[in-house]
């Protein structure tokens, strides 16, 4: 089976393990000062791999490119994501902001890099919304996630976190699309590094109590996570639509959700399962003419 067949599965079973790891991380770090030792490992790991392979480095307008991009597609979006639902938003809601990507990616896509949408992939990116507010209804339905008010200005960095990796994403594939894509991502996180380290000087202590648990959640973002679910997007982005690429998103809380039944033993609720098939259908949509494009290059 062929990496353009794989890597959708394989870049959805890492990311989701995010909001797990994200879960451990925060009682052992504070969430700039954890992203901050992340980023730069994950630069370091991605270097080291440069200097073994030879890979070849991008000359210096594209460079610059490179970190400008990270500055948003890593950076901002997981130091506003975290920072939001460490100040208040319950996980549901920024579920349903997560969710808005797709749609914000397919709507701007045709405006920035001349991608447009098929009417079975826009009514596969709806689908996908509409599958994501079933599953977690009973989450938006809790009394705690009533009242807002107090967590205005984090819902509002949550937004700007959202718009924020969009327009990563979108800037990757207009501008990144040559080029040896371990020294661009090697250039990425030293771009997020530029964000996070000056939020972690400023704003925190620089907590981390050196837990096990604090070092297998760091292992893990660092080879999973940075290396492994990052580099398959932005191979994802590469080899197709951005709109694509985008919508696997959605499958993200299900994939959680599942993950915590196994891992944590949470309940797998019957708006769950509806709305899991929903956006399975949805992403099917969107995606399913992917592999026959693909096919000539493979043969």
């Amino acid at each position: 089976m062929s990496l353009d067949r794989l890597a959708p599965a394989v870049f959805v079973l890492l990311w989701s393990t995010g909001w797990v790891v994200a879960k451990y991380a925060s009682l052992h770090s504070e969430p700039f000062t954890f992203l901050s030792i992340r980023y730069a490992l994950s630069a370091a790991a991605f270097l080291a791999l440069c200097l073994v392979v030879r890979a070849q480095w991008p000359s210096r307008v594209r460079a610059l490119r490179a970190v400008y991009s990270g500055f948003f597609l890593h950076g901002f979006y997981l130091a506003g994501l975290w920072w939001a639902i460490a100040n208040g938003v319950p996980a549901g809601i920024s579920g349903i902001i997560a969710a808005l990507q797709p749609l914000l990616t397919a709507m701007a896509a045709p405006f920035l890099i001349g991608e447009r949408l098929q009417p079975a992939q826009k009514l596969g990116l709806a689908l996908g919304f509409i599958g994501i507010a079933i599953a977690i209804s009973p989450k938006l339905l809790d009394p705690a996630t009533a009242d807002l008010t107090h967590a205005a200005l984090p819902l509002a960095i949550n937004l700007v976190a959202m718009a924020s990796v969009t327009y990563g994403t979108l800037y990757q594939k207009k501008h990144l699309q040559s080029g040896d894509l371990r020294t661009i991502a090697t250039l990425q996180y030293v771009g997020a590094l530029i964000l996070t380290l000056p939020l972690s000087l400023i704003f925190e202590r620089q907590h981390f109590d050196g837990a096990a648990q604090a070092y297998g959640a760091l292992a893990w973002s660092v080879f999973g996570l940075s290396m492994g679910g990052v580099g398959l997007l932005l191979y994802l982005i590469r080899r197709g639509p951005v709109s694509r690429a985008a919508s696997l998103i959605y499958l993200m809380p299900p994939a959680v959700a599942l993950e915590a039944f196994i891992a944590f033993g949470e309940p797998l609720t019957l708006p769950l399962i509806v709305g899991t098939v929903v956006v399975v259908t949805g992403v099917y949509l969107t995606n399913r003419k992917a592999f026959s494009e693909h096919r000539p290059a493979e043969a």
